[in-house]
């Protein structure tokens, strides 16, 4: 992305040089770029809703989750239900009986079965952890308004078998995620970011793809969520409701650990 952006700069100096009145009236190549970036990245948040979805505090969701390995279906999908409570609390219900919980809060997260609450186990947290910091909702509602944050207009493209316009959004601590806008609906199609894995140092790739949009009170909602890990599906979620903003309370995210399923039992 930088070496694309250097190379209109530099294209941009020489076509300066030949045209002098060109040069004295036009607007720096790397202002306009950011400009078009944020022209394009406020019309998609209108497009989600404006004011009603910057103005989320809860989701209550439920539907049907689907796992892939390889790129594989492993199995015929998990009823789930989702209760999240802007920025940093979520509680995940699933099974027909909802008697597996996973709640995470903060940096924290836990596994709720019948046997109790224990940790959950560090990779699931961290996964977690990564993907709420890289989530839609932080891009917009977080990395946006800090200070430092750049953003780079990188042109038509297309995603998800969509006519898109691609948009780079960096933090100030080099953080970076690429969204697909809709040329047309101007809403996001599609997700990616990159990270290394602090074991092996190889870099991964995740994405998500938005579809079936539907209004739900005056926001704009994916009711598909697809994601992929390195090329490979990963994840298929679909949703049969939603609702925002019920007032959820802070007691459904409380957890506290009761047994450890790593401790030895005490010898009889």
């Amino acid at each position: 992305m930088k070496h694309l952006l250097l190379a209109v700069l530099l294209t941009a100096l020489a076509f300066g040089r030949g045209n002098p009145a060109a040069r004295a009236q036009s607007i720096p190549i790397d202002q306009e770029n950011a400009r078009k970036a944020k022209t394009l990245l406020d019309q998609m948040v209108q497009a989600l809703g404006g004011n009603a979805y910057l103005n989320i505090q809860d989701v209550s969701q439920e539907g049907r989750s689907y796992g892939f390995h390889l790129g594989e279906s492993e199995g015929v999908g998990t009823l789930f239900w989702r209760f999240y409570k802007f920025p940093d609390k979520d509680r995940i219900e699933l099974t027909k009986k909802r008697d597996v919980v996973y709640v995470y809060r903060s940096d924290q997260g836990f596994e709720i079965t019948y046997k109790g609450t224990r940790s959950d186990e560090p990779k699931s947290v961290s996964d977690y952890l990564r993907r709420r910091q890289y989530s839609l909702d932080w891009v917009i509602r977080k990395w946006l308004p800090q200070p430092g944050v750049a953003l780079f207009y990188e042109g038509h493209t297309v995603a998800a078998q969509k006519d898109t316009e691609q948009v780079s959004v960096m933090t100030a601590s080099n953080q970076s995620v690429t969204l697909y806008i809709d040329s047309s609906t101007h809403l996001p199609v599609k997700k990616t970011y990159s990270w290394r894995d602090p074991t092996d140092k190889e870099r991964n790739i995740e994405d998500e793809v938005y579809d079936n949009y539907r209004p739900v009170q005056g926001v704009m909602t994916p009711f598909s969520v697809t994601r992929f890990y390195n090329g490979d599906m990963s994840n298929q979620r679909f949703l049969n409701s939603v609702s925002y903003n019920k007032g959820l309370s802070d007691s459904m995210f409380a957890a506290d650990v009761t047994y450890d399923p790593f401790k030895a039992e005490p010898k009889k």
